[in-house]
């Protein structure tokens, strides 16, 4: 064994000391500074005079080494000599070194600062737990509702909105995302954001968890193959919010989570003993596909009702409001507004849905009124507005659907909502439908992810093909024009949802090629993972679906008002209340019908009048006018169809 040097042990000793931080570096400058003034003092002690004392000595040693203007004052070649070796030595240790321990220290901390590492000291805020493309929207939303956020602050005894999102590093560029998000813009800096994970606990107390009103834990991103799937992370955030809550004996938040697989809700609700909502984010986008499928130019109506892009919304208020009232009285008070129905206490906590209850039904303080409105004040009397004339509904039986030939539609692409997506076909057992999903993922990891969601596509006639539908012989060779749907999936496999956006464009523009040699063209509906390619597909015929903007608005929604969450599980899944487009036709409407007059036509079938479709759009290119004015006449011409909601 090689013996240890002297030099190396003092490197060894120095090195240990400085990485202790910039306290001991700086303690080893002091002592550097401190043998350097000694050594010159006791330098120019031999020469007498004013040096006659070594403390004297010292001093002047040190005062040349901290500053250089004492240079000119020296008398003699020795005592220049040395003060010219001290005032090099001053620059080099006193100033060059401590300046830039000082800075190295300022920089690391004012970074430390930056990535939000700090606990924020609230109460009474909304916390987002992670950093998704649903992010920037679900703030726009939150920022945006501000009938429904005036209510929830009151509830909460808070002023104003205090927003903070957790996410893995955060940074300045998530602060530009957000000031570019529409609905955002300045009112970025309000958001406080932390660095962290949600399955960290010293992250969920980074972002004061248990002193929140209300924690959204969006999904997080997808990896193929991988064991810890988005669903796995929700549910050990929900054990390590209520570890600390048992811990700290402090009461649970209210959380609203979003899940993949619907078949966690019963480990969510064991590992979260508090108010929580679960959000299914896969099954909620396939539901409304599956909805569009049954009833094309259906994705207007969600993208009015389910986006932040203006329009009108369902809103919930509670029956104090209206209590001894029936719904007809109800409706006629509210002249800018569309009652739906009503939401009635269970006694396992839950609500029991009532929508296209009779006008007759009266009001119940425990009970929830479901209201279909532009904004929230239009949800409570105005008692400026003249009293709209009573709608009689009555109660209908259910009507049977009406068994179609068989649908064939095709799927391109692939993500972790297909076999939700495929689950949601094979739930409307009335229906016959013929499912080809086609992706370049290789054909048993498909059957693999099918198979674990426990879903049997022989059971709806479905296929698994594998081809590129980027390349446009295998797209050709697919036959697109002979199916009556084509659905274009954007992958959640790419590297960012840009990418993926743009393979799912680049594949509907060469699909536009294909179909416009076709003399029938299908139904085709496109989905898009960016929020920031929505108007890039502006002008184009096919239906559009973001999924972040929908699922950012349940989100946002169902955290400020928890009630909404049963009626958006109502109106789209199989069965219960739906929103469909009707033929003018099928009812006994003159030509001159103003809205009001809608609305009393199909109150005697027991539906609920939403608003027209029509077949020309407007000059902001929309068809859809949901909730006009009761005068308005609707001047419905060849094509125009009617907004409905009813039961099939």
């Amino acid at each position: 064994m090689l013996p240890f040097r002297i030099i190396d042990r003092v490197k060894f000793v120095l090195e240990r000391q400085l990485l202790k931080g910039a306290g001991f570096q700086l303690l080893v400058v002091g002592l550097f500074i401190g043998l350097i003034s000694l050594i010159g003092g006791l330098l120019v002690v031999p020469q007498g005079g004013e040096f006659e004392e070594p403390g004297a000595a010292i001093w002047w040693a040190f005062l040349r080494l901290t500053d250089p203007g004492y240079l000119g004052d020296d008398v003699g070649a020795w005592q220049r000599i040395v003060s010219t070796m001290l005032t090099i030595l001053g620059y080099v240790v006193f100033m060059g070194t401590l300046v830039a321990i000082l800075t190295r220290w300022l920089i690391a901390k004012m970074t430390d600062l930056e990535r939000g590492l700090t606990p924020v000291t609230l109460k009474s805020h909304v916390v987002v737990l992670g950093w998704t493309a649903q992010t920037p929207p679900l703030v726009a939303e939150l920022f945006g509702s501000t009938g429904r956020m005036q209510r929830f602050l009151e509830k909460h005894d808070a002023q104003r909105l205090r927003l903070v999102v957790l996410a893995e590093e955060a940074s300045v560029e998530q602060l530009y995302e957000l000031r570019n998000e529409p609905g955002v813009g300045s009112r970025a800096r309000e958001v406080i954001l932390r660095s962290g994970s949600a399955i960290q606990p010293e992250a969920l107390h980074r972002v004061a968890c248990l002193d929140a009103a209300a924690v959204i834990v969006p999904s997080q991103g997808y990896n193929a193959g991988s064991i810890v799937t988005s669903d796995v992370e929700t549910v050990k955030a929900l054990l390590s919010i209520a570890a600390q809550a048992r811990h700290l004996n402090a009461p649970l938040p209210y959380v609203v989570a979003e899940i993949q697989d619907m078949r966690k809700l019963p480990v969510i609700e064991r590992a979260y003993p508090g108010a929580v909502e679960v959000v299914a984010g896969g099954s909620t986008i396939s539901r409304l596909m599956v909805q569009n499928v049954l009833h094309p130019n259906l994705s207007e109506v969600y993208n009015e009702l389910l986006t932040a892009d203006g329009g009108n919304e369902i809103f919930v208020r509670g029956g104090e409001t209206a209590e001894g009232l029936t719904l007809g009285e109800l409706a006629s008070q509210r002249p800018y507004a569309i009652v739906l129905g009503l939401l009635h206490p269970a006694n396992n906590g839950t609500w029991k849905v009532n929508l296209l209850a009779t006008s007759d039904t009266v009001i119940r303080t425990e009970d929830r009124v479901v209201v279909l409105a532009r904004e929230y004040a239009h949800t409570g009397p105005d008692p400026k507005a003249e009293p709209l004339a009573p709608v009689e509904r009555v109660a209908m039986p259910v009507a049977a659907r009406v068994k179609s030939e068989k649908h064939r539609v095709l799927v391109l692409g692939w993500n972790r909502r297909v076999p939700s997506l495929v689950a949601e076909f094979g739930s409307y057992s009335g229906l016959q439908f013929e499912l080809d999903m086609v992706s370049a993922t290789p054909l048993d990891e498909r059957q693999r992810e099918l198979s674990r969601y426990g879903v049997e596509i022989e059971k709806i006639n479905g296929r698994l093909l594998e081809a590129d539908y980027m390349v446009e012989d295998e797209l050709r060779k697919l036959d697109p024009a002979s199916y009556d749907t084509v659905m274009l999936l954007s992958s959640d496999r790419m590297g960012s949802g840009e990418e993926a956006d743009a393979r799912a464009m680049v594949g509907y523009l060469q699909l536009e090629d294909i179909l416009s040699e076709a003399a029938v063209r299908p139904q085709v509906t496109l989905e898009l993972s960016d929020p920031d390619n929505r108007h890039l597909m502006y002008g184009h015929q096919s239906e559009m679906l973001i999924s972040p903007v929908i699922l950012s608005h349940v989100l946002a929604q169902v955290a400020l008002r928890r009630e909404l969450r049963v009626v958006l599980d109502e109106l789209f899944t199989v069965g219960g209340a739906e929103i469909q487009f009707r033929d003018p036709e099928d009812y006994p409407l003159p030509a001159s019908a103003d809205f009001q007059f809608l609305e009393k036509t199909l109150a005697t079938r027991g539906e609920i009048a939403l608003g027209v479709r029509r077949e020309l759009a407007d000059e902001r290119g929309r068809h859809l006018q949901m909730n006009p004015t009761r005068k308005q006449y609707l001047d419905l011409r060849k094509g125009d169809q009617l907004l409905v909601m009813c039961r099939t």
